[in-house]
C-alpha cells in the first residue's frame, strides 16, 4: 500500500526499531468508500450466509465456520 501511495512508513532509527504507519491523503480520500462497503455488507451478511450454504450443499463441499468481527 505504500507503493501505491496510500499509506506513509515512516521509520525511527532507535532500538528496538520502531515503525509507524498513517494514511495518506490518498488512503484517506477512500475512507467513505470502504466505510459504505462494510455498512452493505453488514446489511447483507444474512444473505451472503445463505448464499454460502446453499452453495456448500449444491457442491458438497463442508460447512464454512462462523466469522464474527
Amino acid at each position: 500500500m505504500e507503493c501505491d501511495g496510500m499509506v506513509i512508513r515512516t521509520v525511527y532509527p532507535t532500538i528496538p526499531p520502531r515503525v509507524e504507519y498513517e494514511l495518506s491523503a490518498l488512503g484517506r480520500s477512500v475512507v467513505m468508500l470502504m466505510e459504505g462497503i462494510k455498512s452493505w455488507s453488514e446489511e447483507h451478511m444474512p444473505e451472503i450466509m445463505a448464499a454460502r450454504d446453499a452453495y456448500d450443499l449444491r457442491t458438497g463441499e463442508e460447512p464454512r465456520p462462523v466469522r464474527m468481527g
